[in-house]
């Protein structure tokens, strides 16, 4: 292992999301302006005052994954997987190193709720007896583990959860595994699939959802209309490179994860503290560690939830 700081870089990139199950039509969704809200399809909205929600369309597991493997894993795992296997193809990392030194570092708030939610209409249905073996497909570390036995990645295989920010500290916690030497390569990401009866309802009871029925005015964060966030789904993964690594290798370069910074408010279970200091004080943190000043940043992506308090705290 060394001691010195190494630079991380992006070699892969994989999208399964609304707005389209590849990179290039996710980006030129995005670019066009296109969002991908819509009627939720997944169960009966009839009694729900949200009804529409940013469901993934037209995708097929059986692509990526086999027939049994589908059955055994739950959306969110599903789509973490197909987004891997995009990002691990285009990089082309995987037997360029030992399986000791590549790892897994990937999020998910929730995990399978979307199976506990199906065994549990069969468990006040039918009765115990016909409930599956599904713990498995519910734990949220298992898009994690799937993906490294799926590319016998043999260091940590290691989940996120830590709600909406799952993904990111991920991403982060990945570059921070390679810097220190801990891991040459980490397929990292994130992946959801919370758009169930039961999940939809506890955001709508939380006041956290938007209850607009027009697709085109529902996601309005920041704006004097808000009225909460709409649910999406979808995963998202990309492959982390030690540098040298990757420039001895001819490897596509995307970007370099410069900096990165992990904090907390220490102050309620939901709501931001007051006046967004703890967000401040974290990108200070990234921005020190990156060896950059504010100046230099040409992008910020808000949490955007279009509530009162994280609006004002942002």
């Amino acid at each position: 292992m060394e001691n010195t700081m190494r630079r991380v870089v992006v070699t892969g990139l994989g999208v399964i999301s609304p707005v389209g199950n590849t990179v290039e039509a996710c980006w030129n969704s995005l670019k066009s302006g296109v969002h991908g809200i819509g009627p939720i399809t997944l169960f009966d909205t009839t009694d729900y005052k949200t009804k529409i929600a940013a469901e993934v369309k037209d995708f097929d597991p059986r692509a990526y994954m086999d027939k049994t493997e589908v059955l055994r894993s739950d959306a969110f795992s599903q789509y973490g997987v197909a987004a891997a296997c995009q990002a691990v193809e285009e990089s082309g990392v995987i037997g360029t190193l030992p399986p000791e030194r590549v790892a897994v570092y990937f999020g998910s708030g929730i995990g399978g709720i979307r199976t506990f939610t199906e065994e549990h209409n069969k468990l006040l249905a039918r009765g115990p007896k016909r409930v599956s073996p599904f713990i498995p497909m519910l734990i949220a570390n298992m898009a994690a583990g799937m993906i490294a036995i799926r590319f016998n990645c043999r260091g940590a295989a290691m989940p996120s959860v830590t709600a909406c920010a799952s993904g990111t500290n991920a991403i982060g916690e990945a570059m921070r595994a390679i810097r220190h030497g801990y891991a040459d390569a980490v397929i990292t990401g994130g992946s959801e699939a919370a758009i169930t009866e039961c999940g939809v309802a506890g955001f709508i009871n939380m006041q956290a959802l938007s209850t607009s029925e027009d697709p085109n005015a529902a996601c309005l964060p920041f704006d004097k209309r808000r009225g909460g966030f709409v649910i999406g789904e979808g995963g998202a993964a990309l492959v982390l490179e030690e540098y040298e690594h990757a420039k001895a290798r001819g490897a596509k370069i995307y970007a370099e994860v410069a900096g990165y910074g992990a904090n907390c408010d220490a102050h309620h279970i939901t709501a931001p503290a007051p006046g967004g200091a703890g967000g401040a004080a974290c990108m200070a943190q990234a921005l020190a560690d990156a060896g950059m000043e504010p100046e230099a940043i040409g992008y910020i992506n808000a949490h955007g939830t279009a509530t009162h308090m994280n609006d004002a705290g942002e």
